[in-house]
């Protein structure tokens, strides 16, 4: 592979007007969401002054996003997704304008507040089965993981930069100005929408499957090795080594406490992130796309393992910025292989599947890791969590010769279309 070929691989964008538009659209909403994260933060804390009230936002977002994620996977099998996409961030617009509303009317009550903020995430769960069923619809197979990579990049720079720019907002013109800055946002991706194609599911099983629909998804994933081992080898990740609840323990007993190097701790994450993005050219064109997920998901073990050991600063952040860029490579590969493994019929519905860990998973290794290191300590929570993330993850490499093995289609071959009837019939 040339040199040149490890860069950005910008061919989707080249190659797709709508996949374009599309990402241009989702750009601007995850830079949206991530004004709004903050500004919503900023509001509850200003309303309540109490850590509870910033915790029940977990909760305002967290529930819809798992139950109207599992909702989004079985309607996106059986309606036309472009309808399904459109009609969820229209919700989405409605949501922002409310919050406008209720900022620039000066009220005071938090209930609403956080009725809103969940109202706007169950319209943003209900569509995103159907959007991450869009890119495969729109690339040739090989292009795929670099519309993924191109998307995931897009979500990095947002982290990165979101929350400074919330910050700059809220301080100059106030929290009215950051729920506008969303309500902009949102527009753009609503107009990004409109020149979508119809997509609705095609081949055998479309349209939903009947009265056990939703659990259609599980039923392909367990059937097929490829889907389930990397599914598992994502939640072995995750729920072994999730590191960012640790982070303010670590902080404080190794770094003197410092809020500053608290933030650095964070955006080392993204830094990594959005580096592994700048050169993604090096694994959206790798082939052996299951082997590239599994390296690099041991890879973020690993480095998570030398976060606990480190005992300086820079030593640190460096390992933290190494296993932000590895999971940036294992996202993509992963995103990218469900997509093409999976029949359309049934792609609403494995995405809610890979929604729900994707979701469950952080979360829920956070909570192990927190439990662990209030035994212990944060180095043994980490360094423990880090080398059973590798174990396990290797365990899978073992038993699953499929996923070791697995290949990304050439341009010319439809996996969208091919090999259906067996699922379908498997699925029910």
């Amino acid at each position: 592979m040339r040199v040149r070929g490890w860069f950005l691989d910008t061919r989707p964008l080249r190659a797709s007007r709508t996949f374009r538009d599309l990402w241009a659209g989702s750009a601007a909403s995850q830079l949206g969401g991530q004004i709004a994260t903050v500004a919503v933060l900023a509001h509850v804390w200003e309303l309540t002054g109490s850590p509870v009230g910033t915790g029940a936002i977990g909760l305002a977002t967290g529930v819809p996003m798992v139950l109207f994620g599992l909702l989004g996977g079985a309607l996106a099998d059986r309606a036309d997704r472009r309808a399904v996409v459109r009609a969820t961030t229209a919700g989405q617009l409605l949501v922002a304008a409310g919050l406008c509303a209720q900022a620039l009317a000066g009220h005071q009550n938090v209930v609403l507040l956080l009725t809103l903020v969940a109202t706007g995430t169950a319209c943003g769960a209900l569509g995103a089965p159907a959007r991450r069923t869009l890119p495969v619809r729109l690339l040739p197979s090989d292009q795929v993981a670099a519309g993924l990579a191109l998307s995931n990049l897009s979500f990095q720079t947002a982290m990165l930069a979101g929350p400074a720019l919330a910050g700059l907002i809220i301080a100059r013109w106030g929290l009215f100005a950051a729920y506008a800055a969303q309500a902009v946002a949102v527009a753009i991706s609503m107009l990004a929408m409109i020149r979508l194609p119809t997509m609705k599911p095609v081949g055998p099983g479309a349209g939903g499957g009947g009265r056990r629909a939703e659990r259609g998804g599980w039923q392909v994933v367990l059937r097929r090795p490829t889907l389930w081992g990397s599914m598992a080898t994502d939640l072995s990740a995750t729920l072994l080594a999730m590191p960012i609840a640790l982070f303010p323990l670590v902080n404080e007993v190794r770094f003197g406490g410092d809020p500053q190097t608290l933030g650095l701790f964070l955006s080392a994450v993204a830094v990594g992130g959005v580096s592994a993005g700048l050169v993604s050219g090096a694994v959206t064109r790798r082939r052996r796309s299951g082997q590239v997920q599994l390296i690099a998901a041991a890879t973020w073990g690993l480095a998570l393992a030398g976060f606990g050991l480190a005992g300086q600063v820079w030593m640190a952040l460096a390992c933290l910025a190494v296993a932000g860029a590895a999971d940036t490579v294992s996202v993509v590969t992963r995103s990218a292989l469900i997509q093409l493994e999976t029949p359309d019929a049934y792609r609403g519905r494995v995405s809610s599947v890979e929604h729900v860990i994707g979701v469950a998973g952080p979360e829920v290794g956070n909570f192990r890791g927190g439990l662990l290191a209030s035994a212990t300590s944060a180095s043994f929570a980490l360094v423990s969590g880090g080398l059973s993330a590798v174990l396990m993850i290797a365990a899978v490499a073992a038993v699953n010769p499929s996923l070791r093995a697995y290949r990304t289609p050439p341009a010319t071959e439809r996996p969208t279309l091919s090999r259906t009837a067996d699922v379908a019939k498997a699925a029910g």
